[in-house]
């Protein structure tokens, strides 16, 4: 088994070591719980359709009411929606690499674990940004703070997109096998384990800013979900994926500008 050089250490070069077979089955099994995953997220976005989930939901659908156990359930079942197609490559990449040290394929599942669980802990910020604003009165709906704070929001979420923290972020997802080669030296479970959490902090570090436009349109709203969802993929995954970020991150500023200037935007781009 050849791990590729440098210049081929990219997301699609991480599918050239193994086999089709192992390769089709670890992309199926993170598929599938995405999927699966999904599901849960439509059922519920259709149990929650009437409750008030961001700020163009203030004033005009009834205001949310989770806990935070109910709340930080929801958001790992999103994160596991949203990225566990994102993260086949270093999947794969990882199961590459510890195939060739004599390792399971234990070490991957508690890679990806770990990963996941980094994603979740993170839900305590969104969950702490959605408790502040559901305290909001329904008179905010008819202020100017309220589509002018969505669209600082959603011009923040864009301008991050340019930033080097971003760039750097997105080059450490991109590269499978240096990154692995790096974070899990010392093969094992418990390297595996502190690999994943690395690999989730700097994909946090990547793509958490971008889902605070959820905090805007709503945390439950599909159509927004599926969007960023398609975005983290392709920014992650293909070679001219910063030019997607970024083209994203124009947008979103452009949209947030239209938002602050224009309060009905907010309202308009929440579906209510």
């Amino acid at each position: 088994m050849n791990v590729p050089l440098a210049a081929q250490d990219t997301p699609r070069g991480a599918f050239t070591v193994l086999s089709w077979r192992i390769n089709a089955a670890v992309v199926v099994v993170l598929v599938v719980l995405s999927a699966l995953a999904w599901r849960s997220m439509i059922r519920d976005a259709e149990a929650m359709r009437m409750m008030a989930m961001g700020l163009g939901h203030i004033g005009v659908l009834m205001p949310g009411v989770m806990s935070a156990p109910w709340f930080l359930a929801m958001w790992a079942t999103m994160m596991a929606a949203m990225m566990l197609p994102a993260v086949a490559p270093m999947a794969v990449a990882h199961l590459a690499v510890t195939r060739r040290r004599g390792d399971g394929p234990l070490a991957t599942v508690v890679f990806v674990a770990a990963y996941l669980a980094v994603w979740a802990t993170v839900g305590l910020v969104p969950f702490a940004a959605y408790a502040t604003f559901m305290q909001a009165s329904e008179e905010a709906a008819h202020s100017r703070w309220l589509p002018a704070l969505g669209g600082a929001i959603l011009i923040a979420a864009g301008a991050y997109q340019f930033t080097g923290w971003k760039s750097v972020c997105l080059d450490k997802c991109k590269s499978p096998f240096a990154f692995i080669v790096a974070h899990d030296f010392d093969g094992g479970v418990a390297s595996a384990a502190r690999a994943g959490a690395a690999h989730g902090a700097y994909c946090v570090g990547c793509c958490l800013p971008l889902f605070a436009v959820l905090l805007v349109v709503g945390l439950m709203n599909l159509f927004w979900m599926v969007a960023l969802f398609l975005i983290v993929l392709v920014e992650r995954n293909w070679k001219h994926g910063l030019t997607v970020a970024r083209a994203a991150g124009a947008a979103l500023i452009v949209l947030g500008i239209a938002m602050a200037a224009w309060p009905a935007v907010l309202f308009v781009v929440s579906g209510t």
